[in-house]
């Protein structure tokens, strides 16, 4: 797939995930971090989508331990929640 097409697809995955919760995490995690990932890092967080909601809410709160597969830098960024702005 063509990076922009597969980044625009991530993007919209990203940001309609189906609670207002998980798209500003989500969503504001992508905007954060995806202009520094390369294939590998789209295909896990392609692989991450796929998770429901309320788990990855879980790992990224620190309330419920992730999967293996998903352990490393971009969980660990994922629990900073430093890419979330608060509303006014």
């Amino acid at each position: 797939m063509h990076q922009d097409a597969e980044l625009k697809r991530l993007r919209w995955r990203a940001h309609h995930r189906g609670t207002y919760e998980a798209d500003l995490l989500v969503g504001g995690f992508f905007d954060a971090h995806h202009p520094s990932w390369g294939s590998s890092e789209r295909a896990s967080f392609a692989e991450m989508l796929e998770e429901q909601d309320v788990d990855i809410l879980a790992w990224a709160s620190g309330t419920a331990e992730a999967p293996e597969r998903y352990q490393g830098p971009m969980l660990d960024a994922l629990r900073k929640l430093d890419y979330i702005t608060k509303a006014p």
